[in-house]
């Protein structure tokens, strides 16, 4: 299995009545499909995302036309790519199967979910990262201090964004714990207590740090929902800066997440539909 770096193109056939195609080239660093409300944005990224499952259970073959759909990926001959799908609405949680299996009754809101996932993404991802630092440590090399310090400086910057994000609340990410939880004044907070707009901001930065800086696409359909119209601004360079390697693929109609340069990234989606 060859994984792929980032998603080239996507295309989807008579995704409306009345033929309309979609056709969608994508750059490896960031791409924004903006519109109006209702002109499809949602539809297309939901397509998107329904397509790398087929790729993902081996369904469909990168670059081939199969149930209407074509993703093709870069290089060439990848079969599958790493991908998330971060989903902003923080609506009850119905699932009534997935409730029955919880443990923790804290967890009531999709986000909520999405939160509860993540703990163990990020327990595994300290594993590996401290297995990486005992390895550079007792192999004797010169630069093991500095070369341990390189590995673990990820974490160390998505701890800090998330302290500067909160600092107007005074909240902080308590750096003793293995799990994410948060110190506000004496009192200790779970993540389950944040707002709904610290709530998602914290699911999409911990996202992107548990992918540990490997080349993967991260989706999200509308991300500034709940979000500071400042959060908004600084979103993409963030998620650039704690992994340079995520494609951003996103939908959204606030000018708010392109006003910090990224303006070249934007696709209407009127640019990409065909008859």
């Amino acid at each position: 299995m060859k994984r792929a770096e980032y998603i080239q193109s996507i295309e989807i056939k008579a995704l409306w009545r009345g033929g309309r195609h979609i056709v969608w080239r994508l750059e490896p660093d960031v791409n924004i499909l903006s519109g109006i409300n209702g002109v499809g944005k949602s539809t297309i990224i939901n397509h998107s995302v329904h397509g790398l499952n087929l790729i993902d259970t081996g369904e469909l073959t990168p670059g081939e036309l199969t149930e209407g759909m074509s993703i093709k990926l870069f290089p060439e001959d990848s079969t599958s790519i790493k991908f998330d799908v971060i989903r902003s609405f923080d609506r009850p949680l119905l699932h009534s199967d997935i409730l029955e299996k919880l443990a923790d009754n804290r967890v009531k809101t999709e986000l909520d979910w999405q939160v509860y996932k993540l703990q163990k993404r990020y327990l595994d991802y300290q594993v590996n990262i401290g297995n990486k630092i005992i390895e550079i440590l007792t192999s004797g090399d010169e630069e093991s201090q500095t070369n341990a310090a390189l590995v673990s400086a990820p974490k160390k910057l998505f701890q800090d964004m998330i302290d500067t994000l909160f600092s107007d609340t005074e909240k902080k990410i308590d750096r003793k714990s293995n799990e994410i939880q948060f110190i506000q004044g004496d009192d200790t907070l779970t993540p389950y207590q944040l707002s709904s707009g610290e709530k998602q901001m914290l699911v999409i930065l911990l996202t992107v740090l548990v992918e540990n800086g490997e080349h993967y696409a991260l989706i999200m359909d509308e991300p500034e929902i709940s979000l500071h119209i400042d959060w908004q601004q600084q979103l993409i360079g963030l998620i650039r800066r704690l992994n340079p390697n995520a494609q951003i693929i996103l939908s959204t109609h606030s000018p708010a997440l392109i006003m910090d340069g990224w303006m070249s990234n934007v696709t209407e989606v009127n640019e990409i539909s065909e008859q």
